[in-house]
């Protein structure tokens, strides 16, 4: 089975998961202090251990670690994407971009697609719908080198054997010529390629589709797309059947969320649910389960066994269900709206990634050094939201970056009954004008600019004071062609 850093906690500690109430994250703990002596001895048992009897010592010599990496345990024991309200979740995961960029891939590799659904019976959007989630279609494939990787989890904190026999794997892929070694990188925990297989998953399950005679997920876009399509296939893909539907539920009706507790469609059209648009339930899936991601208030699916698929790729219901998503979108190829019929249980839904690329350029400009604008919601950046919340007497300062914060930063501390300038995706107009809030630094910078008198040859005026009222300036905000936001004064 697959593990990805999605994935990893629910398989170390079972009783984990995502959390529905809780959108506070837990401090992110030091990196730990490992012994490079302690280290090179746990190798030298490894090396000659039963798990590495198909490594040849030439491949474990020549890629063994000369150091551990504490960061992949400090990584191990902090998962802040567990926490995550499941809004939060696929609102980063399934936005207009990714449709966008599935579209456009489907388009490019349509051919492909086409050959790996007649070989495997997949369909090219749940393919796709994999690619997208997993690593952005071959964009984000991970940067850490797996062997330092998986040799620091062999040998330090829990499941240790699980990990050493990926590090096995991972040694044997090389050996096999399949990588090349200067492409094993990709996730903490040892995932990697174009749709993130763990080195287990790939000796079992990756093919060679372009027929160059080397199993490359990495660089060959066919090899990963036929790889996942199989791995699916394997997991009881059921060729010709939907993953499932957004469904409404009857008033009043209540019900578990247990998709494992398949009932016939014929059971669900007589409890009364339907479509989320009021339609039939459609006859083209023999049974399915109820979900209930967010309790009975929010949107509801009825899932097959396509579904269990996804999941089983990566063992988070949430994550199957970005995959779902993202695939029927693709299949539309619409990505006007990437929301659900039934809106979520919260009045602060989560942001796409464009959203949360504004929050950080808006904390630069701000004053805060969160690092690169990324639009990953990271450490650095919910410290910088704490701290700007606070400034701005948010309670609770939770750190998060929902619509709500994204729409106090990016419209910098407007008045509650300013005109919305927003447009159809929830983005600030560039024209934006900007009343600047004193409370963060960027405010303070363009307070004191304010009250400063000009100076010229032939006049004395004093010079600043910190205790000098602020005058009325204004100021707009501008987005240039480099993406960088700007204040520019306008009195």
């Amino acid at each position: 089975m697959r593990l990805t850093p999605l994935s990893t906690l629910s398989l170390l500690t079972a009783t984990l998961g995502f959390s529905l109430a809780s959108t506070a994250q837990a401090a992110r703990p030091p990196a730990p202090d490992l012994s490079n002596s302690e280290f090179q001895q746990c190798l030298d048992g490894l090396q000659n251990s039963s798990k590495f009897r198909g490594v040849d010592s030439y491949t474990f010599n020549s890629y063994r670690p000369s150091a551990p990496d504490p960061s992949v345990i400090q990584s191990l024991n902090y998962q802040p994407e567990f926490q995550k309200d499941v809004w939060d979740y696929l609102s980063a995961l399934v936005d207009k971009e990714r449709v966008e960029d599935g579209i456009r891939a489907k388009r490019q590799w349509g051919d492909t697609l086409r050959q790996i659904e007649s070989r495997y019976g997949v369909k090219p959007e749940h393919v796709l719908g994999v690619w997208g989630v997993e690593s952005n279609f071959g964009q984000t494939l991970g940067k850490k080198p797996l062997f330092e990787s998986l040799a620091t989890l062999s040998c330090f904190d829990r499941r240790q054997s699980y990990f050493q026999g990926e590090y096995a794997n991972a040694l044997k892929i090389v050996q096999n010529g399949d990588i090349a070694p200067s492409d094993m990188t990709g996730s903490w925990a040892g995932a990697f390629g174009q749709t993130q297989f763990m080195p287990s998953t790939f000796l079992e399950l990756a093919v060679d589709f372009n027929g160059d005679g080397r199993r490359d997920l990495v660089n060959s876009v066919p090899d990963a797309l036929a790889s996942t399509a199989n791995f699916l296939d394997n997991r009881g893909y059921r060729t010709g059947e939907p993953w499932g539907y957004e469904v409404r539920l009857p008033e009043g009706y209540w019900a578990a969320s247990d998709r494992k507790d398949k009932k016939p469609m014929s059971y669900w059209r007589g409890q009364g649910l339907t479509l989320a648009n009021g339609s039939p339930l459609p006859y083209d899936l023999d049974s399915a389960g109820l979900l209930l991601p967010a309790g009975n208030e929010g949107p509801a699916f009825l899932v097959g066994k396509n579904f269990d698929t996804f999941y089983s790729y990566n063992a988070s219901e949430n994550y199957a269900l970005a995959i779902a998503h993202l695939s029927d979108l693709i299949a539309r190829e619409d990505s006007s709206k990437t929301d659900f019929i039934t809106a979520w249980p919260t009045d602060d839904p989560g942001i796409s990634r464009q959203q949360a690329k504004d929050i950080q350029q808006a904390l630069l400009n701000a004053g805060y050094d969160i690092g690169e604008v990324d639009g990953i919601i990271g450490d650095n950046t919910r410290t910088a939201i704490q701290q700007y919340q606070t400034s701005r007497g948010v309670f609770p300062a939770d750190g998060r970056a929902g619509q709500n914060f994204y729409r106090l930063i990016t419209q910098n501390g407007l008045p509650m009954n300013a005109p919305s300038r927003v447009n159809t995706y929830g983005q600030v107009n560039s024209s934006q004008v900007l009343i600047p809030a004193p409370a963060d630094r960027m405010g303070q910078l363009i307070q004191q600019q304010s009250t400063q008198k000009v100076i010229t040859p032939n006049t004395n005026a004093p010079a600043y004071s910190p205790n000098t009222p602020a005058s009325n300036a204004r100021y707009r905000r501008e987005v240039g062609s480099d993406g960088v936001v700007r204040l520019i004064r306008i009195n």
